[in-house]
C-alpha cells in the first residue's frame, strides 16, 4: 500500500486539475447567471440615491477570470489534500475494495457531506440575493451543514461496518444508510429557513445558478475519485512483486 504522504501529494496534484476542470465548468454554465444576477443589482442600484450603493474594487472581469481561476485551483489543491488523507485513512477499512473502487467511493462520500447535504438546506445564491447584515449568521450555518453532512457520512460508514456481521454487506448498508438519511432530514427540518431572495428575482435564474454551483462541486469531486483512483492503481500495478522464494525440501 502506498504512503499516506504519497497519497497526500497525489491528492494535492489531482486537486489541482479539479480545481481547473471546476473552473472551466463554472465558467460555461456559471457566469451566465451571475452576470444576469448582476444586472439585475445594478439596475435597482440605480434607482438609489448617490452615494448609497458600492462601486466594485476589482473588476467583473477580473473576478471572473483570474480571480475565479486563481480561487478554484486553490480550493481545489486544498480539498484534494484533504481527500488524499481520506482516501489513505479509507483503504481496507471499507471493504475489501480496489485503490479505483475506494477512491471513488471517498469521493462520493465527501460530496454528499460537503456538498449535496449542505446544498438541501442552504443551496448558494447569486449576487443581489442576500442580506449583508446575516452574511455571518448564513455563513455560520452553511459550514454546521458541512459538520453534519460530513458526521452523516462518517456515521453511516461505522454504523454499515458494525451490523455487517449480523446482517451482511447488503443490508447492513441500507439500514446505516435509511437512518442517516432520517438523522438529516430531521435536522434540515429543525434549522431555520434563510430566504433572503429579493421580489422580482426570476426563480428560473436563481435556480440555473443554484444547480451550476452543486454542478461545479460535482464536477470536482468528480475528477478527485477518477483521476486518483486511476493513478493510484497505476501505480500499484508498477510496483515490483517480491520474488516467490523456493521452499526447501
Amino acid at each position: 500500500m502506498l504512503s499516506a504522504r504519497t497519497l497526500l501529494i497525489r491528492g494535492m496534484v489531482v486537486g489541482a486539475i479539479a480545481g481547473v476542470v471546476a473552473y472551466l465548468f463554472a465558467t460555461l454554465f456559471g457566469e451566465g447567471p451571475i452576470s444576469d444576477a448582476i444586472a439585475f443589482e445594478e439596475a435597482h442600484a440605480a434607482a438609489l440615491p448617490a452615494g448609497e450603493h458600492e462601486h466594485e474594487v476589482v473588476s467583473r472581469t477580473v473576478q471572473s477570470t483570474i480571480g475565479l481561476a486563481t480561487a478554484s485551483i486553490i480550493y481545489g489543491i486544498a480539498l484534494g489534500g484533504l481527500y488524499g488523507i481520506a482516501v489513505a485513512i479509507a483503504a481496507g477499512r471499507v471493504g475489501r475494495l480496489s485503490a479505483r473502487a475506494t477512491a471513488g467511493l471517498v469521493a462520493l462520500g465527501g460530496f454528499v457531506g460537503v456538498a449535496l447535504v449542505p446544498f438541501l438546506k442552504y443551496p448558494a445564491n447569486p449576487p443581489a440575493t442576500g442580506n449583508p447584515d446575516t452574511l455571518q449568521q448564513r455563513t455560520g450555518l452553511y459550514f454546521l451543514m458541512i459538520v453534519i453532512g460530513v458526521a452523516a457520512v462518517l456515521g453511516a460508514v461505522l454504523v454499515g461496518r458494525s451490523l455487517q456481521p449480523r446482517l451482511g454487506t447488503w443490508n447492513a448498508s441500507t439500514v446505516a444508510l435509511v437512518g442517516a438519511a432520517v438523522l438529516v432530514g430531521a435536522i434540515l427540518y429543525v434549522l431555520p429557513a434563510v430566504n433572503e431572495v429579493p421580489d422580482g428575482f426570476s426563480p428560473i435564474l436563481l435556480w440555473r445558478f443554484r444547480l451550476a454551483s452543486l454542478g461545479t462541486q460535482a464536477v470536482t469531486w468528480a475528477t478527485l475519485g477518477l483521476l486518483f483512483g486511476y493513478l493510484t492503481e497505476r501505480s500499484q500495478r508498477r510496483q515490483p512483486v517480491p520474488a516467490v522464494q523456493p521452499v526447501a525440501a
